[in-house]
C-alpha cells in the first residue's frame, strides 16, 4: 500500500496544534536551496535546529560553498531568524569507504540509499544525544529524491535510537516549486548536482 508521508506530515502538526506545543526538531539539512522551503514550513511548529551533515560533498569547496549559503539564508530569512545550525565533520574518507562498491551505481540506486542511511544515522544519533523530540531530513524536497525509501530508513532509525523520525515528502503541494522563488527572492545559489563526485557525472539539479 502507497503510504501518503504529507498526510503523515499533516496529522502529527494537527496533534502537536491541539497540545499548544513546539517540539524540537533536528532538521538533516544538504543545502540552502532544499532548506527554504522546508524551514519556512516547518518553522511554524517546531524550533528547529540545523545539522549539516554532508561528507558526501565534492570537493570540499562545494561544500564550504553550501555551508556559506545556509548561513546567508539563516541571516536574511525572516522565517530562519531563531533556527539554530550545527556543523557536522566533513569525514569524506569514511564516508568513501561506506559507499565502496557502488561508486558506479546510476544516480538513485544503491550509493544513494547507503548515502541517506550514512547521514541519518549520524542524525539520529545526535537528535538523541541532544534529546530532542524529533529528526528529519531536507532530502524529500528534491524531485530526485525517492521519498518511501528516505522515510524507510527514518523509521529503521527511529526504530533503533528511540527517536521519532518526522515523515516528509516536502516536494508535495509545490514545496519543490516554493523553494525555487524562495531561492530567486534571497539570492541563493542553486547547484546542478546532488553532491558526491558521482552524481557530478548527471546533469540534473535538485
Amino acid at each position: 500500500m502507497k503510504i501518503n508521508y504529507q498526510l503523515k506530515l499533516d496529522e502529527i502538526i494537527r496533534e502537536i496544534e491541539r497540545e499548544g506545543k513546539r517540539p524540537s526538531l533536528l532538521l538533516q539539512i544538504c543545502c540552502a536551496p532544499c532548506g527554504s522551503y522546508v524551514i519556512e514550513y516547518l518553522s511554524k511548529y517546531f524550533d528547529i535546529t540545523l545539522f549539516y551533515y554532508n561528507p558526501n560533498i565534492y570537493p570540499k569547496e562545494e561544500y564550504d560553498k553550501r555551508l556559506e549559503e545556509i548561513e546567508k539564508l539563516l541571516r536574511v530569512a525572516p522565517f530562519a531568524q531563531n533556527v539554530k545550525l550545527i556543523v557536522g565533520e566533513y569525514d569524506a574518507e569514511e564516508w568513501t569507504d561506506f559507499i565502496k562498491g557502488t561508486e558506479q551505481e546510476r544516480e538513485g540506486g544503491g550509493r544513494c540509499s547507503l548515502c541517506f542511511d550514512y547521514r541519518l544515522d549520524k542524525t539520529a544519533v545526535l537528535a538523541k544525544e541532544l534529546h530532542c523530540d524529533w529528526f528529519c531530513t531536507t532530502l524529500t524536497i528534491s524531485p530526485h529524491k525517492n521519498a518511501p525509501l528516505i522515510n524507510g530508513i527514518g523509521e529503521q532509525l527511529a526504530e533503533k535510537y528511540g527517536v521519532p523520525f518526522l515523515p516528509s515528502d516536502f516536494k508535495k503541494r509545490e514545496g519543490y516549486k516554493r523553494s525555487t522563488v524562495l531561492c530567486e527572492e534571497y539570492g541563493i545559489y542553486r547547484q546542478n548536482y546532488c553532491g558526491c563526485r558521482y552524481s557530478m557525472w548527471f546533469d540534473e539539479s535538485i
